[in-house]
């Protein structure tokens, strides 16, 4: 009994029920942070932020000054950001969104588009993107959030050809939910338009499952090979978690218009280490450099870090062997965590992949006939 002589049950009972409290807040912490991020409101009663206006330099997030010079790169390259926007209120991002263009510029521009900064000049549009919220559920919601970044894109794309690319021969880089915006964009505003599709030196989606069978271009099967698809998605070895959420919650582009689930297709894997679509596997000592260049400026160049990683395609899933470097690990908050990682395993990879085709496409040109 307690001093005043009665029994302590009250405070037992108390403690446990906020022990109880604390470990199921700890256990369904994630669906807490997810459902914190719902806009809570149907997509078809939702008033989206303002349509951006390509033609003025502030829809962009990256835009060189002026028009190519002869001593700039002999391609442009298109790139379509990853989600940086969390969400809450908006299922679509307004493009002035400060948190989500310091993302940008801290984590996505130096890691994703840093590898393509020597290989051509970077056109980054704003576009209201869809929140990371869509990208962690199904829902239709969701998906129509995602349908309605599309639209912005398509009109960078095409305010890109008519006022600032002057026919000059280019290349498409979109990284995950950006590179399902341009797994579409390939299908509907470049490969079915001639003048365009034979501009393109080569498309690279990075973690986007393309359906191997049909894709909108052929694949990319040797380093020298031109106007062609590089599209993966990826996993850690033994991360078979991951690997089912690429196979069951992946969602690509019927011709409808429609995002359906991938549905049991087998994805295109690229394997960014041997440069090619292919089965063969590249050991660590093929790996050509990772980097980590979170909070650098575009431009500047990361540490590379060499022999970190091996890869191998294996049922349309790129398998990756897990890097050693404490540096090319995950970090940072839940949401963090659902983004683009702060690193990029293949950034070398890929400099020397989009550097390689250039060389071929450039050589193809002058070629008479």
């Amino acid at each position: 009994m307690s001093k005043d002589g009665r029994r302590p049950w009250g405070r037992i009972v108390i403690a446990l029920l906020l022990g109880l409290l604390v470990a199921a807040g700890y256990y369904w912490r994630n669906d807490i942070r997810q459902a914190a991020l719902d806009p809570k409101q149907p997509f078809q009663v939702y008033t989206p932020p303002a349509v951006p206006d390509y033609s003025r330099p502030k829809s962009w997030s990256l835009l060189p000054a002026g028009a190519a010079a002869a001593s700039d790169p002999a391609v442009d390259i298109f790139f379509i950001s990853p989600t940086t926007f969390s969400g809450g209120r908006h299922w679509n991002a307004p493009i002035d969104d400060a948190a989500s263009e310091l993302i940008f510029r801290r984590v996505m521009a130096p890691n994703y588009a840093g590898p393509f900064l020597r290989v051509g000049r970077l056109f980054a549009p704003r576009y209201r993107q869809a929140s990371l919220y869509s990208l962690t559920t199904l829902r239709e919601d969701a998906r129509e959030a995602r349908k309605f970044a599309y639209s912005d894109v398509a009109s960078a794309f095409r305010a890109f050809l008519k006022e600032r690319n002057a026919n000059r021969p280019f290349m498409l880089v979109g990284v995950e939910q950006g590179g399902t915006l341009g797994a579409r964009l390939l299908a509907e505003e470049i490969a079915p338009v001639p003048a365009v599709r034979d501009r393109l030196v080569a498309a690279y989606l990075i973690e986007t499952a393309v359906p191997a069978i049909d894709p909108p271009l052929p694949a990319c099967r040797t380093q020298t090979q031109t106007g062609c698809l590089a599209a993966w998605a990826s996993a850690f070895e033994g991360d078979w978690p991951r690997a089912q959420d690429i196979q069951n919650r992946s969602l690509v582009w019927a011709p409808s218009g429609d995002l359906d689930n991938l549905g049991g297709q087998e994805p295109l894997c690229f394997n960014p280490v041997l440069g090619a679509v292919t089965l063969e596997s590249a050991p660590e000592r093929r790996s050509q450099g990772a980097a980590n260049a979170t909070g650098l400026e575009l431009g500047a160049r990361p540490p590379f870090l060499i022999r970190q990683v091996g890869a191998r395609c294996e049922r349309g899933i790129l398998w990756v062997s897990r890097p050693r470097a404490k540096m090319l690990k995950p970090t940072g908050s839940w949401a963090d965590r659902q983004r683009m990682p702060g690193y990029n395993l293949f950034y070398v990879d890929l400099e020397a992949d989009a550097k390689a085709r250039v060389a071929a496409w450039t050589l193809k040109a002058a070629s008479p006939g």
